[in-house]
């Protein structure tokens, strides 16, 4: 699921800066697939702790996975959203922090990428560095933000300065998802909440 959260990220982004429109139309097939990922691995958890009665670490695990896969999911809905923006955006010529936005892309897929490792590797010190990541993502958000925001000198449509705030912002939430990825892999080493 997490790969397939990572590959429609990774499209996304190609859609976004690369102007690559048949990436924009792959990510649907993901998103259908990691919707499926996620109901079969709540159903799972579910099913586990129904049939199994698990205490401690193991009912930890579970809970924890069933709130995880859910940030993982938003994450591949937030892809897709980002997709149907880059269309919204094709006609348009690019604006000057087009750039610093795809710095942001970055910087957020590494955060995905850390998150996941953490997860694999089950490494709680990982984990915590995942919050860390995310300050700079949300400096990254606020001078965007103000950029967009505090430009007075717009000439003609109005739509791609909205949309690449809409685009900041669902980067910036993805950043947050990550974060609690990463948070969650850190409760279920230790058993503290970060």
């Amino acid at each position: 699921m997490g790969a397939l959260v990572e590959q429609s990220f990774r499209l996304s982004h190609e859609a976004l800066f690369d102007h690559n429109m048949e990436a924009a139309n792959q990510i649907n097939g993901l998103d259908k697939q990691i919707d499926q990922y996620y109901r079969q691995i709540e159903l799972d958890c579910v099913t586990l702790m129904t049939l199994q009665a698990p205490v401690a670490n193991d009912l930890r695990l579970i809970c924890a996975f069933m709130q995880l896969i859910r940030d993982l999911e938003r994450i591949g809905d937030y892809a897709e959203d980002l997709a149907e923006f880059a269309v919204k955006l094709f006609p348009y010529s690019s604006h000057p922090c087009l750039p610093q936005v795809a710095t942001m892309s970055h910087q957020t897929q590494m955060m995905l990428a850390a998150s996941l490792v953490a997860l694999a590797d089950l490494d709680d010190t990982a984990g915590r560095r995942v919050k860390e990541m995310d300050d700079t993502v949300d400096e990254a958000y606020e001078h965007l933000y103000t950029i967009l925001a505090k430009n007075t000198d717009v000439r003609g449509a109005v739509e791609p300065i909205l949309l690449l705030g809409l685009v900041i912002r669902h980067l910036e939430r993805m950043a947050d998802h990550a974060t609690n990825i990463g948070q969650r892999v850190s409760y279920i080493v230790t058993g503290d909440r970060a």
